[in-house]
């Protein structure tokens, strides 16, 4: 069995480890110390040698039990001090049991079930050799025109936070005692996120109680889950690329927080720094890195020609590379490396797509669909329902649904949209099928033969979005609108007159204004991994009562970005405006519909007023007041009216995700605390400061039942209290 969330410990070594690595650095060369730094990204025979030799520590993209055993007899039996090697992949949203992507999961705001994911997909990685998986991403970003938007949690610090530590806590799981351990290696530190103009690899330029406040708070959690790495990001931060940011690196991470892990590079990031202008050469790239606080450099090779050079020099100590050696032998002792080194070929075949991880991947994917609008309850599909149209580009294709970083996931797994509509409609059902557009190209006359389809049908089912490769790295839209064609075909299937459901499978937000001024039925499926078919069946026939909440803000026009919900007032609130939008999002954050209401009742709080050592509790009513069972996610939101430095006009401080059978009421109790209530000042210290707050509790950031409280010095005792409610 896996760690409990009690049990979980940020990564420490231990005296009896320590001596190992004490004993091993004393007979190491410089050159094999080095080769404990340097990681290989693309492997051939040739490089057997430098394995032999003790010149490599780390190999990335290297699988399959049988070939990774192969190449840790070299490192084990054949180098000099036998260094099992660390052998790395990035392992995103799954590995051959492909779930949805991390945005997409976040949907679900359900952490232990994110663990479990988490979990599975290190479970089958581990049974192909890899130790150390290169997740997750926990960037927060405020921009979905950036295509790594899908692999993180959203624009949240809070819920990223919560994301981050369920995926580490998942992959670092380790319920297995016949192979290596699992490593998680949370990414990129940090600012990535903030691109500029959602441009990927772009400058970022923000300042450190923004980054403190924003950025931090789920790399923190990721390493207070147990996470012994961390990725150095592609970008510069405020003049310094993060791959040779002192600041980052050792100051924040290695001093301020005490980390004890290994620091990685990105791809070739190290070597970047002479493209970033900010070194002038390898070497000086290679010594820049170093002393920042860089421990591995992935495959540029920077360390490998020159760290040699710099201490015969004299430039730097043999101190820093006895440090950062140190690290990386922390981690393979810690993994079980030097004790079982290789893994039971056999095991892959048992584990790969189980039974359970496709049952979980299907779960997964129903939470993690968003019902956006259901006008007239045209969902779910009435059993009476005799003739289905099923149309557009995506609703049969396999690629797009596995989504970015689709890892060792196939096409062939992929269960599509038109298959799961087959699997489950009601015995009898015709389905008629039309592509009616390519994703980014269309022809009339099949947007003519499609809507041919849809007036022979009660209800047509239109399936568009984005393929897998407009949305991931280096994939970045200056639109975020539907393509052209695909816009095209939904209006000409609106036009038929026939209703319509709107099935959004894509990797980021999308501006789809039109849609909702005239599309009755919308939801947001994204790129759901190898279940979507069912899992998005098992919605629009309401075998699942849909239950995902939006972990990002949804713009109503690209020009809105970046949008999101805690923004902070100006000094004239009620006059900022375009002239041409609305300053509104088109689905503000935490939003989702479900097939049953729920109303909100009776806010109350512990206090009125409390000293910080007290704390309060705040409580409200949920009653599922339709006729479906349901799920929902209860959100609790707090604002500091004024303080040192001002605060944004809301700020997500707790969730709970519960189940109610119709009619059913349950009390759900949330606790306010020191560390929900502080927040970061210019000192860049975290403190909390007497005064007045808000509070409301809701389903998403713009509605709810509104509180207020006092934090002051002198303690106070009173009654509970009822607080007026605003819906």
């Amino acid at each position: 069995m896996g760690l409990s969330s009690q049990e979980v410990q940020p990564f420490r070594s231990n005296p009896e480890t320590e001596k190992k690595i004490s004993d091993l650095l004393s007979k190491m060369t410089l050159q094999e110390k080095i080769g404990q730094m340097t990681q290989l990204g693309t492997f051939d025979e040739s490089d057997e040698e430098l394995i032999s030799e003790g010149m490599i520590g780390s190999l990335l993209g290297v699988r399959g039990a049988e070939s990774v055993n192969a190449l840790q007899r070299i490192a084990v039996e054949q180098s000099r001090l036998g260094i099992p090697l660390l052998i790395a992949d990035d392992v995103i949203h799954g590995y051959r049991s492909t779930f949805p992507i991390p945005l997409a999961e976040a949907c679900s705001w359900n952490s232990p079930l994110i663990e479990e994911t988490s979990a599975i997909a290190a479970r089958e990685a581990s049974t192909e050799g890899i130790q150390w998986i290169l997740a997750p991403m926990v960037d927060i970003t405020h921009d979905p025109r950036w295509g790594r938007i899908a692999e993180g949690a959203g624009e949240d610090p809070f819920l990223g936070a919560e994301v981050a530590r369920a995926r580490v806590k998942g992959i670092q799981r380790n319920d297995w005692n016949d192979r290596p351990h699992m490593m998680a290696c949370p990414k990129h530190f940090a600012g990535y996120g903030f691109a500029e103009a959602g441009r990927d690899y772009n400058t970022v330029d923000m300042s450190e109680t923004r980054i403190r406040e924003l950025v931090f708070p789920p790399f923190q959690a990721a390493l207070e889950a147990g996470a012994g790495t961390i990725m150095a990001a592609f970008n510069e931060l405020n003049g310094v690329p993060c791959s040779g940011n002192r600041f980052l690196l050792r100051d924040v991470l290695q001093q301020e927080w005490g980390f004890e892990g290994v620091v990685l590079s990105d791809w070739e990031s190290v070597d970047e720094l002479k493209q970033h202008g900010f070194a002038a050469s390898r070497e000086e790239a290679a010594l820049i890195a170093i002393e920042s606080g860089m421990h591995m450099d992935m495959h540029a090779l920077v360390y490998h020609e020159h760290l040699i050079n710099l201490i015969e020099k004299g430039t730097i100590s043999e101190s820093l590379i006895d440090d950062a050696v140190a690290r990386i032998l922390r981690i393979k002792f810690h993994l079980g490396l030097f004790d079982q080194p290789y893994v039971d070929a056999k095991l892959a075949s048992s584990m790969m797509l189980a039974p359970d991880h496709i049952q979980t991947a299907r779960e997964m994917a129903r939470q993690s669909i968003v019902l956006l609008k259901n006008e007239d309850a045209l969902l779910p599909i009435k059993p009476e329902v005799r003739k289905l149209a099923v149309i557009g580009p995506l609703a049969d294709d396999r690629d797009a649904l596995l989504g970015c970083w689709g890892g060792q996931g196939r096409s062939a797994d992929v269960v599509t949209v038109l298959e799961g509509i087959r699997s489950l409609a009601e015995p009898g059902t015709e389905i008629l099928y039309a592509k009616g557009c390519d994703v980014t190209e269309g022809a009339e006359q099949e947007r003519k033969d499609a809507a041919a389809v849809a007036r022979q049908c009660e209800v047509a089912i239109v399936v568009l979005g984005e393929t897998a490769y407009m949305s991931g790295e280096n994939n970045s839209r200056v639109s975020l609108e539907l393509p052209d064609s695909q816009l095209t075909l939904l209006k000409a299937i609106h036009e038929t007159g026939v209703p319509v459901v709107l099935v959004l499978a894509n990797g980021r937000p999308l501006s789809i204004e039109w849609a909702q001024q005239h599309i009755p039925s919308i939801v947001e499926t994204w790129h759901l991994g190898i279940q979507a078919g069912m899992a998005t069946a098992d919605i629009l026939f309401g075998r699942y009562n849909p239950s995902g909440k939006l972990p990002v803000t949804f713009p109503r026009s690209v020009g809105q970005v970046p949008i999101y919900y805690n923004y902070k007032n100006t000094g004239r609130p009620h006059m900022k405006r375009y002239v041409d939008e609305q300053i509104t999002p088109l689905y503000p954050f935490g939003y989702g519909l479900s097939y049953t209401q729920f109303e909100y009742t009776g806010l109350t709080l512990s206090k009125s007023a409390a000293t910080l050592e007290e704390g309060l509790t705040v409580q409200a009513c949920i009653r599922n007041a339709g006729g479906m069972d349901g799920e929902e996610v209860v959100q609790l939101y707090i604002r500091d009216e004024a303080a040192s430095v001002t605060r944004p006009v809301k700020e997500l401080k707790g969730f709970r995700k519960i189940a109610l059978k119709a009619g059913e009421t349950q009390v759900v109790e949330f606790e306010l605390t020191a560390k929900q209530l502080g927040f970061i000042n210019n000192d860049h210290q975290f403190v909390v400061e007497p005064g007045s707050f808000r509070v409301w509790v809701g389903p998403n950031s713009d509605d709810g039942l509104e509180g207020q409280f006092e934090i002051v010095n002198e303690v106070v005792n009173e009654a509970v209290n009822e607080v007026v409610k605003t819906p």
